[in-house]
């Protein structure tokens, strides 16, 4: 994730959990050492963004006497159109010490149901590896079963519970944690797993 994306992360984010409160700010997010984002992308489509003329730089005579033969832009001139690859969905992680945080995989509504957010998981185990993380750990709420189950086909097992850990209607979180990521059999496991979703996928 890059500066640019925060406008399609952040619009993604309110859509997946608009009663979390405080919401995120990813601004603060790219700033912050121990986080780590991933988002995916819909490379067959592409969104507009808006934005102020960026300032220019004429660092030499030849090319300020280019600028001064060129029709200056005018206050209401419409601003030069730019165009972003269209983000579907995005995940992040806090690594400290040897252990990675799931802080949150999301994605946008029109694209649930196709296998990005698995797919978003296993970049994100992929991404904890290069990290140097040996065990991933996360919060999900009591009542959604459905994440619960991924998770623990993907080797996350339930060690507790945080009880009232969200904030908007005081539900419970259950924490699941992975043994190591590295070891034999937790990458057999992810590689059978990886295999079976590129074949669902393409």
């Amino acid at each position: 994730m890059v500066k640019g994306d925060l406008g399609q992360v952040t619009e993604i984010d309110r859509e997946a959990f608009p009663t979390q409160w405080p919401p995120a700010n990813y601004l603060q997010e790219l700033q912050n050492q121990l986080a780590h984002y991933i988002v995916a992308r819909d490379d067959t489509k592409k969104v507009e963004v808006s934005h102020a003329r960026p300032p220019r730089a004429l660092s030499t005579l030849r090319s300020w006497l280019r600028w001064l033969g060129r029709r200056r832009p005018r206050p209401d001139d419409p601003p030069p159109r730019a165009f972003q690859q269209y983000i579907v969905g995005f995940s992040g992680i806090w690594v400290i010490t040897d252990e990675a945080h799931i802080t949150n995989i999301a994605v946008r509504q029109t694209y649930q149901g196709r296998g990005l957010g698995e797919m978003l998981l296993i970049a994100t185990i992929d991404l904890a590896r290069e990290l140097n993380a040996r065990s991933m750990t996360l919060e999900v709420r009591a009542s959604n079963t459905v994440a619960q189950n991924l998770y623990t086909k993907y080797g996350f097992a339930k060690v507790g519970v945080r009880p009232g850990y969200y904030l908007d209607n005081r539900e419970d979180g259950v924490i699941m944690t992975t043994e190591n990521i590295n070891s034999e059999a937790f990458q057999v496991n992810l590689k059978k797993l990886r295999k079976t979703l590129a074949g669902k996928l393409y």
